[in-house]
This record gives structure tokens, sequence and C-alpha cells, in this order.
């Protein structure tokens, strides 16, 4: 009674206030229209006039017994809904809420016909709508790959001059892979197959294009090549609903394939990214590396997905995870740390752990989980209830409210709190006849045997050798798993009621109880002062010394064994994490942009840029616009911790270095001895990208550094390797090093420019702009000038000591031992061999006006002034170019 009470307030004040707006906005009790707001980005692409929230209410009513209006609203949406708007909308939000939303009012509706009560003048009027609808966003699909730009104009379609968008070249996995059920339902409903072979062939795509070791996907995807652009997998946002449509397309379709592609990902699901309770993102390339430090709150739908699959343990375990960190911020935060600290602290009204908890309640009968959906309820009343509605919650910590509402709180939120407590007698339809959406869209499981159109034939086995463990659970019956034991998910919970405690500081710090000051709170990062002579004394239990250095600052370093105890040691431990997380992110909010590494020489001319982040050490590249130029040299040894061995293969070049083993600092001061004119540090992290990981600053090692004057940059691993596969193909590369990319007019200045580069060339500027448009979405290679990224602050580690060293937050260095090791062949694979390091320069044949040509594999010279090569020619050797270029980024090398 109480959550229908709860859904009267929220969608009356839709229908009084908002209708027929796509939202209602409940601080300012008025309708959200697109375009008569700010605009929220991303956000606002669900968005489409199509009164959005009536439409993804429409089964709602129905679950919760409210007939009457549902017979209302469907009469609403057939008179005053259009949509053939000159709008630009999300392809996927369209797709789950609209299309999704005029599917379920359409089953329920028949449903109710067929009962004779209701609904008798109907006669598939939202069906005819979903038909519409569903051609209208078919255009999305128009790609080689079959993958669904992200955005299409429901007026104009996608390529359209008039359609404003189809220039995009990224889509996330789920963006892609959440279609099958409503697409398949819209086939099976009206007997046009195209819908269902047009989602089969995304889903097709993306399973074709799993990292084939580990067998997951990341998080975005080009829809024109299939790369991954971004290679960070988890079971959150970006990825969560290609997980949920594989199951639930086999459950709705009957296709052992998508069972097969289900139970081969989750295998590896539960391998890398499950570290009970936590579910971590790791690299699909290096599956045993996390890729990040927080978890998403989308994550929450997944526990209902494993009581789908049968697989409860783990289900529980999360799920009583996430429910801590509710009890502590009364919402699950957007993002939360493995320590269960807030990281974004926006909580939307999210339905997705009510979704879970219905399911784990259903799967268990554990009258527990009726116990956390009345704790889902208090909360919503007591902080996001307001007179106009339910608002979302800008901040979880001070309770503040935005001013929105979105569709899926009454989408879903209510459907899975009322099915939670209703009793069948409540019920008027019997639900287990429907499968749900990810929006809870109801879809009837009779589908899978009408109008089947589509030949099911077994593409799964063509790319796997699928193992049989994966089907052990399969349609598992829950008379067997509770065998009359209400506390089998008790005991499973039981461990982890305590584990946001824990896991925050709350404890009481040993180090003080062996003071004898009894309770106290632990002594935070970010509490301490160190004139504070109890603070010493406790990091001095810790194994913690502090030391004063010259320049000012206070330098932390943690060394085990002098810990009071081995618990007193893990307390110092945590202490010192803590201070390099502050560090870090007071680093982050100074926000400096990144510095930029051109590839001048032949055959890039400037056209590649490289992203890197600068040091707070030598050369300051703001200040000397120039920059410093000059041609790259692998240094020996490879690390630059010890006097460089081949100076006179370093000297007035740009040193290239591995990260690793001794300060950044260092580094420096070794390759300026050799002469080197500046130095390039690679990232030793195989696969590491700026597109996927934030730019830091390389910091000093605590010493004065005004002796170090030649510039350093940082790079990552995959953009440190395109330098690297540059010298092995060119032999000579010459690189720009300034604070952004300069234009090639400027890097030419003075110089002999060879002439299919001329800017006043027209047809080979449209050759450059069309390569570039194909690349750009590929190469790292974005003027340092566009949006500035967050640099972050990071010393290199010396990765053979014991001891942490760490600033205090108040300095801008930050130093911390690591037991992270690299294997000697990973390092050997990115040393260029001894012709490449130290390539000799071409010599100049009219002085050092000539530009410097780069000796080729059958040591034939080109000299621009005296040898002049036909259109044709050059343009052939530039799409060569372009392709050994595109190769460079391939995964393979």
């Amino acid at each position: 009674n109480q959550v229908l009470e709860m859904f009267d307030h929220a969608y009356s004040n839709y229908m009084d206030h908002a209708y027929p707006a796509d939202e209602l906005m409940p601080l300012t009790c008025r309708g959200r229209v697109r375009g008569q707001e700010p605009s929220r980005g991303d956000v606002d692409d669900a968005l489409g006039k199509f009164s959005l929230t009536l439409i993804d209410t429409l089964d709602t009513l129905v679950v919760l017994n409210k007939t009457k209006e549902f017979e209302e609203a469907v009469k609403k949406v057939i008179k005053d809904v259009n949509l053939d708007n000159d709008i630009v909308v999300s392809v996927f939000e369209t797709n789950i809420r609209v299309l999704g939303g005029l599917l379920g009012g359409h089953s329920v509706a028949i449903m109710l016909k067929d009962k004779g009560e209701y609904m008798q003048w109907y006669n598939g009027e939202l069906l005819h709508m979903a038909k519409e609808l569903g051609y209208k966003l078919l255009p999305a699909f128009n790609t080689t790959s079959g993958l669904p730009y992200p955005r299409v104009n429901l007026k104009f379609g996608v390529r359209h001059p008039e359609a404003r968008t189809g220039t995009e070249t990224d889509t996330c996995t789920a963006c892609a892979g959440t279609l099958i059920l409503e697409f398949a339902a819209l086939s099976r409903f009206t007997g046009a197959s195209i819908f269902e072979e047009y989602a089969r062939k995304a889903l097709d795509f993306i399973w074709e294009k799993r990292q084939r070791s580990s067998n997951l996907v990341g998080v975005t995807i080009n829809i024109h090549t299939g790369d991954w652009v971004r290679k960070d997998s988890g079971v959150g946002a970006g990825i969560d609903s290609y997980y949920e449509y594989l199951l639930k397309a086999y459950v709705l379709l009957g296709d052992d394939s998508f069972l097969e592609r289900f139970n081969t990902h989750y295998d590896a699901i539960m391998k890398y990214i499950s570290q009970p309770p936590l579910l971590l993102d790791v690299h699909i390339h290096k599956p045993m590396l996390n890729a990040r430090t927080w978890m998403d709150s989308l994550l929450a739908f997944f526990p209902g997905l494993q009581v789908l699959k049968g697989d409860i343990r783990p289900a529980i375990e999360t799920h009583e995870m996430l429910y801590q960190v509710i009890k502590k911020h009364n919402f699950l935060p957007e993002a939360f740390t493995t320590d269960f600290r807030v990281h974004w602290a926006q909580h939307p009204l999210r339905p997705e752990f009510a979704e879970s908890t219905y399911f784990l309640y259903k799967a268990t009968g554990d009258p527990y989980y009726l116990e956390v959906g009345k704790t889902l309820i208090e909360n919503l009343n007591k902080y996001a209830r307001v007179p106009c509605g339910f608002a979302a919650m800008k901040d979880v910590r001070t309770g503040s409210h935005e001013d929105r509402m979105d569709s899926f709180f009454l989408a879903e939120m209510f459907k899975y709190l009322y099915l939670l407590f209703a009793d069948k007698e409540d019920m008027i339809f019997d639900i287990e006849d429907y499968i749900f959406t990810t929006e809870a869209h109801l879809l009837p499981l009779w589908l899978s045997t009408t109008n089947q159109t589509i030949s099911k034939n077994n593409t799964t086995t063509e790319y796997t050798e699928l193992d049989d463990s994966n089907f052990d659970w399969t349609c598992p019956n829950t008379q067997i798993l509770f065998p009359n034991d209400p506390m089998f998910a008790q005991s499973i919970r039981e461990p982890l009621k305590n584990v946001v405690d824990k896991s925050c500081p709350r404890s009481i710090s040993r180090a003080e109880e062996s003071l004898g000051s009894g309770p106290k709170p632990p002594l935070r990062a970010r509490d301490f002062m160190a004139s504070n002579p109890e603070h010493l004394e406790i990091l001095k239990k810790m194994g913690v010394s502090l030391i004063h250095l010259k320049d000012g600052r206070v330098q932390l370093v943690q060394h085990a064994v002098q810990a009071a105890s081995s618990l007193d040691a893990e307390d110092g431990l945590r202490f010192m994490q803590e201070m390099i997380e502050l560090s870090s992110q007071q680093q982050k909010e100074q926000q400096l942009p990144p510095r930029a590494v051109q590839i001048v020489s032949h055959p890039f001319f400037g056209r590649v840029v490289l992203t890197a982040g600068p040091a707070q050490f030598g050369m300051d590249l703001s200040k000397h616009k120039s920059g410093t130029r000059g041609f790259v040299a692998a240094i020996k040894p490879y690390n630059g911790c010890s006097e460089i061995t081949n100076p006179e293969a370093v000297k007035e070049k740009i040193a290239l270095m591995q990260r690793g083993q001794c300060m950044f600092a260092e580094k420096a001061r070794n390759i300026q001895k050799a002469g080197a004119i500046g130095g390039i540090v690679i990232d030793d992290n195989e696969g590491s990208s700026s597109d996927t990981a934030p730019l830091f600053q390389m910091a000093g090692d605590g010493k004065n550094t005004d002796d170090i004057t030649i510039p350093m940059l940082f790079l990552f691993n995959k953009e440190g390797n395109i330098i690297l596969d540059a010298i092995r193909e060119y032999e000579a590369v010459e690189v720009l090093l300034s604070d952004k990319a300069k234009d090639r007019a400027t890097i030419f200045k003075g110089k002999t420019i060879p002439n299919y580069i001329i800017d006043s060339n027209l047809e080979m500027e449209n050759m450059d702009q069309k390569s570039s448009e194909n690349d750009s979405h590929k190469q790292n290679s974005e003027e340092a000038s566009s949006a500035p990224q967050d640099v972050g602050t990071v010393s290199e580690e010396h990765k053979e000591e014991e001891s942490s060293d760490v600033s205090d937050p108040d300095s801008l260095s930050l130093a911390q031992s690591h037991s992270d090791s690299i294997s000697t062949s990973d390092q050997d694979s990115y040393i260029p061999g001894p012709g490449e390091a130290a390539a000799p320069e071409p010599a100049c044949t009219q002085g050092d006006d000539q530009p410097q040509e780069q000796q080729t594999e059958s040591d034939s010279k080109v000299n621009w002034d005296n040898k002049v090569q036909p259109m044709e020619s050059i343009l052939a050797d530039w799409n060569e170019d372009i392709e050994a270029f595109e190769m460079m980024e391939k995964d393979e090398l």
C-alpha cells in the first residue's frame, strides 16, 4: 500500500505538472522540454518530445493493478504522442524506454483485452507506433559492422544533411548490445523480421570482437572498424545490459547460442572481474590487472542477473555489500571506492538495487529482503520525496537534491518494489509469463514460438571451444538450492554484515589502543598534522617516519619492519595509501594541461601528436613556445637508472627510456649528463594509454631539481610504442616536445617543405582531411590544445625498495614504494635494437636548411630539391604510409 501511495504521488505530479513533456522537474514543479532547459549533455539524448515518462510507465500501471489509469494513459499516448520530431535521440535510450515501453504496453493491453473487461476497444495501436519507431531507428544501423550509430534523428535519420548526427565513430558495448529483446519482440509481434536480423547482427559482431584470450569485451567500440576504444571491462556502466540481454535473449527466444555466449562471458567475469563481494573493472588484454579502484552503481543489477543464471551465493554476497553501502549513505552513490567511500556522490533514483532485491527474494524466500525493501521505501520517503514528486540526490553525503525525476524511476523502481511485497492475489496476471527488459518492460514468453523467421544457426562454436562446466547451473531448481533452510542466505551474508565499517576507517586504531588512549577514531591522512606530537607517535607505532626536507616539504617513509606489530604495519600501509590518494586528488584538482610529442620527420611531418604528461622539474615547455626538437634515441640501460653507456648515440638527441626502478629525476640527470637535449619516459605497463588513464605530472625526488634543465615528458605505453615502432620502420625519427601541437607552417619555418604536404595544394589537403577523420579515433593524435585533461602527480617508484615514500599533502611530489614488477622479457620487447637506437643522421646536401630525409630499407635517399615525383606516385606512397601507421595501432604489435 505504501508503494502504491508513493507511485500515485510521483505519477499524478507528472501528469498534472509535466505531461506532455518528457520528464517532471520535481523541484520547480514543471515539465522538462528539451531545448527549453539548459543542456545536460548526453543525459538529454533520452528526451525526444514523445512524452517519455508516460510511455515508460504504461505497463507499470497494470502491474500495480491500475487498469483504469492504464486505459486512459494508452488513449493519451495514441492521441498525443508524435514520433516524427526533428530531434536527435540516443538509439539505446529510445529503444529500451520508448520502444520497450510501447511493446510492454501492447503486451499487457492484449492480455487485458483477452480477459474481457478492459481494453476491449484496443486494436494494436501501440504496436503500430512501436513499428513506426522501429523503422525510425533502422537508419542508425547503416554501418559496415552492423553496430548502430549511437544517435539518430527521428525525422531525418543519420546521414541526411539535416540529421545533425552520423559523424560519431564510437559507441558503448551496451548501446549496441541491448537491442535484441525489443527488436526481436517487434519482429515476432509484427512478422517483420528485419528488426531481429539487425539486432542479431550487432550481437554477432560484438561476440566476434571479444578479446579471445580473456573472453571479455571493452566499454566502447569503433562502429566502423570494430576496434576497442576503451579496453577496460566490468559489469557496470557501458557493458551491463549487453550481458543481461545475452541471457534473456536465450530465455525469450530459446536460441542456444545466446546461452553459450553468456556462459562463456560469465565464466570470464567470475574468473577476473568478480572479487567477492566486489566487482572490479579489469583490462581486457591483462585481465589480472584492475583498471580502476572504484565501482559504479549500475553494477547493482548484476546480483539479479546471477539469480536468473542460478549462481546464488555470489549474488547474495555482492547484494549484501551494496546494502551496507546504502545503509551508510542512505542511497547507492553513482560510484564508490573499493573501501566504500563516495567517488561520485549523485544518485538519480536508480532502480537496479531494488531489482536485485526482488530477484533474491524470489529465489530465496528470505524475509530479510523484505526488510531491505522496507529500508529503500523509508529512505525514498525520508530523503527524496518532495511536494511535487521525488527528486534525485545531487549529493548523498549532504542530502542535496537535483531537479530531476527520470522516467526509469516510474518504469522500474515502483514495479520491482510492488512485486517484492505483492502476494499472488495482489496481481491480476501471472508475472512469470513475462520476462523483464533492462527497463523492466514486460515481454510475453510465448513470443519464442511466434513468427520464427530467423534461422538459429549456432555461430558461437565457430569462435570458441566451450567448456561444459559453464553449463552446470543452467535452469536451477530453487527448491533444491534452498531445501527448507531459511538460514542458507543468512549464513552467506553474515561474514559481510560489517564489511563497509571494517573497510572504512571507523574501527579502533590499534596504534591508539597500544598507547592506552582507548577507542578513538583512527588517524586519517586528511587530518594529519606534522606538528602534532600525538600524530607523530601514532606514525612511529605504524612504522612511518617523518623527514623534513630542505625545501620545506615533509616526506613520509614507511618501513614495515619498524612497526610495533604486523597489525600496526597494516595500519601504516593504509595510512600511506590514503596519503597517496589525497596527494593525487590535490594534483588532479589543479587540472594541469598535458604536453605534446609531435613526430615531425618523414612520413609524419607533424601530423601525429601524442599526448604526454609533464614533469615538475626541468624546462617548462609552457614558457618555451618553440619547444625542443630533435631526433630520438633509446638509451642504455633502457631504464636510465645508472650512467648511460651509449652517450654517443644520445648526445644532442631526445632520449627514450622506460619507466621503473628509480626516480624520474634520477633518469633526467643521467641523460642530461650524457648530453641529451630532452627525455621521454615510456610507461612499462603494457597496454596503458592516455585514452583510458588520467595523465599525471612526474614529480621530483625530494631534492633540489634546479640542476635539471632539459625538458622531460611522460608517454603511456600505447603512445610510446608509436614512436618505437616508427624507429623500427624509419630508423631516424625526429620529434618536437612542446606545450601544445604546432601547425606545420611553424614546424617547417625556414625549411624546404616537401611539395606534397604544402597546405595550399588542395588535392592533398582534402586527402589529409579525409585520412585524419578516418584515423582520429584510433590515433592518440588529438592536438594538446583540445580539452585539457586532469593531470595528477605521481613520482617514479623504486620497485626494489621495501620502504614507501609519500609527501605531505601540502607538497606537490609523491613517492611510494611499489611491489609491482615487470618481467625482463616484457621490458626487452620494447627496447629498440642497437642499430635503431643509434641510427646515424642522414647528411644534408645543401646545408642545415634542408629537411633531413630518413634512410629507407633499400638505402635510397630522396632530395626534394632535385628529384620530382609524379603526383600518382606521391599519393601511392602517402597511402602506404597511412596504412603502415594504422598497422602500428593494432593490438597485435
